[in-house]
């Protein structure tokens, strides 16, 4: 790989001071600047895209992943549960598109304005100060003894007598706008982040960093340890496919976009790319094969919510003027994972192509895939209106469906005038390895054991762990559940029937394991590809789960902290800590983390480095989480609880 450096920085244009830098405005960001705007803090959030949201809006998945037990309970944080209000406020109904999916499908545009209006309002009721800066990347990190000194930013906006943002898809612009210099289509304002000063010094850090990107650009930029991608199969991952780490085999990603029921039949023009891409999509499995159950799937408005409308989502009725999003496995999913084709570089790649030097980083993801990604998407709505061919099913399952439209434009949901979405729906980014502990003598990490609701004694593990592993395998789950097992056979060792209870819990999760898998060959779109084999192994129903302070402070650097998707998780647990709620509770998380520590002047791996032993200051920054609607555990969590069966 050739190397890609960009140009020496001139002096910043301007400085920024804060107390709390997050950089990534997504559901945990925002539920980061949530927190800590209610908590009375000067807060900076930079965004790659001119939307807050992250899933709900850039990302255009909005359509609110939750488990049926947890949402009857409403049990969610209160920004989440705030969030939900606003919605049904917005609209008169929690469902505005009447989709199937959730009970919560919505406009992505709307999910930007209602979020920002909540960060405006918790500035203001709590007397914080949110410094917003949309079109915004950080390129460099000044470390030094052990902490984040400063961070250089890129803010871009159109040149003079160019297009708006949002003209170009991403993979057209990313590049540019890593890029210090200003170009024929940006200009660019360099801005420095700087600790705000404090009246008096006391101990800990000045200010704090937050991981809140979508693929773990800061994990990187900062030279933390992390994985990314497939782990090797352990008595603590034992789904695992592979016997040494995969870096280029991650969940797949999705360009999401908007169509429209019509009343007459539409002229679609085929693209020029379509034939590549044409051989991948599909509606996967029979009882799928259905239009109606793909569009209404995902819709995200109903022109008619309160018609009667059947059971069965393959008979339901499609007005026009009704609105779908799309966001379909063998559809616009692109799915590479090698390492000609991967989307996140490995750190490796990240060495080859200068993105470690200084000035050197460019986001840390391939833009070839990003475009084929694109393209993929593209093809797939061309595919659902226009085409006749099925890879998984055959000939003679797909017909055509004239009377619909690719919405496009800045009013349109997306908000782009290429119709696709502002930044993919990603599933998975680098994940931190948190610190070595007392416990954890290779780094925290939550695992597949901690979470996953299955029988450990299947035949599967007894055929393909060795006997000592399984032996381990069975000790490990069996201790989650009873006192130490002093027992010659594993047999003997209870069955898992929860999830790990974690002593410094500081947040709630609960989502299937659910994958989207990498393709077997590259490109992911080749005639006949198949999924990785046995990656799906490890997917299935979980526990409700917690999440550990410990997954979220990193090694190496005492004032970063992580939230979303790159904490320390398993790649088989993060296939479950990666939605809606999750995302905005560990959000909260850090956000009253970093109030806490600041104000006592101590760091958050002070809070948790005497585990097992009692931590006071951990309890008590629990209980100020629980206090202001923040849970650290669903109701009935105890070692002693095990009947968690009727959480669905």
């Amino acid at each position: 790989m050739a190397p890609t450096l960009a140009a020496p920085p001139r002096t910043p244009d301007q400085e920024e001071t804060c107390e709390i830098l997050i950089i990534g405005g997504g559901l945990a960001g925002a539920a980061t600047a949530y927190e800590s705007l209610l908590a009375g803090r000067t807060v900076c959030m930079t965004e790659i895209t001119d939307w807050v949201g992250g899933q709900i809006s850039s990302q255009g998945t909005s359509a609110l992943d939750e488990r049926p037990t947890q949402r009857s309970l409403l049990f969610y944080p209160r920004g989440y549960l705030e969030l939900r209000e606003r919605i049904e406020k917005k609209y008169g109904r929690q469902n505005p598109g009447n989709c199937w999916v959730s009970v919560s499908c919505f406009m992505p545009y709307d999910g930007h304005g209602i979020l920002f209006q909540m960060l405006q309002d918790a500035a203001k009721k709590g007397k914080g100060e949110l410094k917003w800066f949309p079109n915004t990347v950080v390129k460099e990190l000044d470390i030094s003894n052990n902490q984040i000194n400063r961070a250089i930013a890129i803010q871009h906006q159109p040149a003079p007598n160019t297009p708006p943002i949002n003209t170009e898809p991403l993979s057209q612009t990313i590049e540019d706008a890593y890029r210090y210099e200003n170009s024929s289509r940006f200009n660019k304002t360099i801005i420095q982040f700087v600790p705000k000063p404090s009246p008096e010094k006391r101990g800990g850090a000045d200010w704090y960093v937050v991981e809140a990107t979508e693929t773990g650009e800061i994990i990187a930029l900062a030279d933390v340890p992390y994985r990314l991608g497939i782990d090797p199969q352990s008595h603590l991952n034992p789904s695992s496919p592979v016997d040494s780490t995969d870096s280029y085999c991650t969940q797949g990603f999705t360009y999401t976009f908007a169509m429209e029921a019509t009343e007459k039949p539409q002229t679609h023009i085929k693209p020029p790319f379509y034939d590549i891409y044409a051989p991948y999509y599909s509606y996967e499995l029979s009882r799928l094969a259905s239009f109606n159950l793909v569009f209404t799937y995902r819709q995200i408005w109903a022109v008619e919510p309160d018609a009667p409308q059947p059971p069965s989502a393959k008979e339901r009725t499609i007005f026009p003027g009704d609105i779908s999003m799309q966001n379909w496995t063998w559809g616009n999913d692109y799915r590479p994972g090698n390492p000609d084709d991967n989307l996140i570089y490995s750190r490796k790649q990240l060495e080859a192509t200068g993105q470690l030097q200084p000035g050197g980083w460019m986001g840390g993801l391939r833009t070839e895939t990003l475009r084929r990604g694109e393209e993929n998407a593209l093809g797939y709505f061309y595919w659902l209106v226009e085409g006749t061919t099925d890879s998984q099913l055959g000939e003679g399952v797909k017909k055509k469906y004239p009377n619909h439209r690719f919405l496009t434009g800045f009013d349109a949901p997306m908000g782009t005038a290429h119709g696709l979405s502002k930044y993919p729906y990603m599933r998975e980014g680098r994940r931190i390895i948190g610190r070595v502990g007392k416990t954890r003598p290779n780094g925290f990490m939550v695992n597949e054991v901690d979470i996953a609701k299955k029988n450990f004694r299947d035949d599967f593990y007894r055929q393909n762990l060795s006997p000592e592993r399984f032996e381990s395998l069975q000790k490990v789950v069996g201790n989650l559940i009873a006192e130490n097992v002093d027992t010659k056979s594993p047999e003997d060792i209870p069955q898992r029937v929860r999830a790990t209870v974690f002593p410094d819990s500081v947040g709630i999760g609960h989502y299937a394991i659910d994958f989207h898998p990498c393709m077997t060959k590259n490109p992911a779109e080749a005639p006949g590809n198949r999924e990785r084999e046995g990656i799906r192994r490890g997917q299935g129903s979980a526990y409700p789960f917690q999440i550990p302070l410990r997954a979220m402070i990193p090694q190496k650097i005492d004032n970063l902290l992580v939230a979303g998707k790159t904490i320390a998780t398993s790649y088989i647990a993060a296939a479950a800590y990666r939605v809606h709620s999750f995302e905005w509770s560990a959000g909260a998380a850090a956000g009253t983390t970093i109030d806490f520590v600041l104000d006592k002047g101590i760091f958050p791996y002070e809070l948790v480095d005497e585990i097992p032993l009692v931590e006071k200051e951990l309890e008590e920054l629990q209980g100020f989480l629980q206090e202001n609607g923040n849970p650290t555990a669903f109701p009935g969590t105890s070692i002693f609880n095990n009947s968690w069966d009727e959480w669905k």
